[in-house]
């Protein structure tokens, strides 16, 4: 089975964020609890295309947090965004 992005490429990228020394994701437990929680989002609002494409919410969360169009708060955060959709029904 061939899985891109791997679960490496993701912390990477979520950590170009980074304020500091402390990364934003440190485990593979983070990054897949981060993408399952955007992906729920996703149900949540019926979001099932991504570019006139039909794709799965969980394929559509891990693109969302490569492309940047996400904002993964750490674990220890106590900072809590409510998202809202935009004109096209996506969070």
């Amino acid at each position: 089975m061939i899985v891109h992005p791997s679960y490496i490429e993701m912390m990477d990228k979520v950590n170009e964020g980074a304020e500091g020394d402390e990364p934003i994701v440190n485990s593979r437990y983070s990054i897949v609890m981060a993408a399952s929680k955007r992906a729920r989002q996703l149900i949540a609002a019926e979001v099932t295309e991504e570019n006139g494409v039909e794709k799965k919410p969980l394929s559509i969360a891990v693109d969302d947090i490569m492309d940047g169009k996400v904002h993964v708060l750490s674990e220890e955060s106590e900072n809590y965004e409510s998202y809202e959709a935009d004109e096209n029904g996506r969070i």
